[in-house]
């Protein structure tokens, strides 16, 4: 009948097979090797301080190294895989990332670490928006959100039991050869994504023609796309606020992966081992955050009749959250609960990450990767500043870690002020609006 869409199975007489869920297996295990690569150093922070004669305001510099380079090179990273698809831009940016992580253990005196921190930064850059990219291109809308929760919960994951495993490597090695065993593993990664990984569904072997059929509509946006509307994408305030809410996200989140095992030990007085323990639990509960926010995100949208009223009151619950919780960790003197009041700040600020990269892919469209990457771009300059404010407030204000936290809490109200003026549904190229799935 004229007008009625039918199914890929009814169509063809067949199930659509499921090839597209390995992309996210390797989003998956690529979000838990960058987070790894990540988080070591600051489980390694103490020994590198004392083998390298480093003060916490030179400490905090070396970890904003990451967070500055990755913020300069997040759009061409994303324009890249806009441009070439994102196979060959990810395997570059994987064997960059590990090569760079080995080295940091070659590392000899602040000016060599800052520089090699500063190419790992650079070498990662443009990880998350082509894995974005190739979620747009490899799943349909319905299944994009969740999909983008379960990636970030596994970031969060791979990077809270970071600590420990980094501990134990301290058992039988340096903390120099272990960064070496850490660069090592993804090339073992990037040797199986080249085998399996095509950028466009269509031109892969296991998809049979029922699963070509559901992604027809979204794998076109697969072709190369380097003539990025630059002047709509400036000239937009969504992308401005978008840039604006991620930037207060990662503020406070990124002391979470760089001066918490320091916290610790110096404020809260515990060894090596339990600080690495304790460290677990803030990126474990943004885990569960970006589940439960994949998740939960259909049916909110479906309760509110609105994609853009359901993302709007996750965020905001998030922030808000996450300033009320900071505050709480602020004023408990004992450590677990304290711990277990920072883990639900984490849980809060993740409850925003599914949503705001869902924004990026449904605004972006064919652009997915430029816009996602200018929005990790305001992330990472907050992972650029937010160490560097560390390091000075502890370096010249006696190691006032509350006033870090404090400081953390207001960021994130901020944030909770930006999302209602945020439009995360409507394209910048001009399309519809989506109004239906999460």
């Amino acid at each position: 009948m004229a007008g009625i869409r039918t199914s890929p199975l009814s169509t063809l007489g067949q199930k659509p097979t499921t090839a597209r869920y390995w992309v996210i297996v390797f989003a998956v295990t690529l979000a838990i090797l960058s987070y790894i690569d990540r988080v070591c150093i600051s489980q390694s922070a103490k020994r590198i301080q004392t083998d390298l004669n480093l003060n916490d305001q030179e400490l905090g510099w070396i970890f904003s190294a990451f967070g500055l380079a990755y913020a300069a090179f997040e759009i061409p990273g994303g324009w890249l895989g806009d441009k070439f698809g994102a196979k060959v831009v990810l395997i570059r940016i994987v064997l960059s990332w590990s090569a760079f992580t080995a080295l940091t253990g070659a590392a000899w005196n602040f000016v060599s670490l800052f520089v090699v921190r500063f190419l790992f930064g650079a070498g990662e850059a443009g990880c998350f928006p082509n894995l974005t990219k190739a979620f747009s291109v490899w799943l349909p809308h319905k299944e994009r959100v969740q999909s983008q929760g379960i990636m970030w919960a596994f970031a969060r994951w791979g990077g809270a039991f970071t600590p420990p495993l980094v501990v134990l490597a301290f058992s039988y090695m340096n903390w120099r050869y272990a960064f070496a065993v850490f660069g090592l593993m993804g090339v073992v990664w990037c040797a199986v994504f080249a085998y399996w990984f095509r950028d466009n569904p269509q031109d892969h072997p296991s998809v049979n023609e029922a699963e070509k059929e559901l992604l027809r509509e979204v794998s076109s946006q697969a072709e190369g796309h380097g003539d990025v509307p630059w002047a709509k994408l400036t000239a937009s305030k969504t992308v401005w606020l978008l840039w604006l809410q991620y930037f207060c996200t990662s503020f406070p989140w990124y002391f979470f992966i760089t001066f918490l095992p320091k916290y610790l030990m110096e404020y809260r007085g515990l060894d090596e081992k339990s600080a690495s323990q304790y460290a677990v639990l803030p990126l474990l509960f943004g885990g569960f955050g970006s589940l439960f926010a994949g998740f939960v995100a259909k049916w909110l949208n479906a309760k509110v009749g609105s994609v853009a009223i359901g993302r709007k009151i996750l965020s905001v619950t998030g922030f808000l959250g996450g300033c009320i919780f900071l505050i709480v960790c602020i004023n408990t003197q004992d450590v677990l609960w304290a711990m277990l009041a920072m883990g639900m700040a984490s849980f809060c600020n993740d409850l925003n990450m599914p949503g705001a990269w869902g924004t990026c892919m449904d605004i972006g469209g064919k652009y997915a990767g430029t816009v996602s990457g200018s929005m990790n771009m305001m992330g990472n300059l907050a992972g650029f500043a937010a160490p560097a404010v560390g390091g000075y407030i502890l370096q010249n204000y006696n190691k006032d870690y509350n006033m870090f936290l404090y400081i953390m809490a207001g960021v994130y109200l901020v944030g909770a002020a930006v999302w209602p003026m945020i439009d995360p549904v409507t394209p910048i190229d001009g399309s519809p609006a989506r109004s239906a799935e999460a």
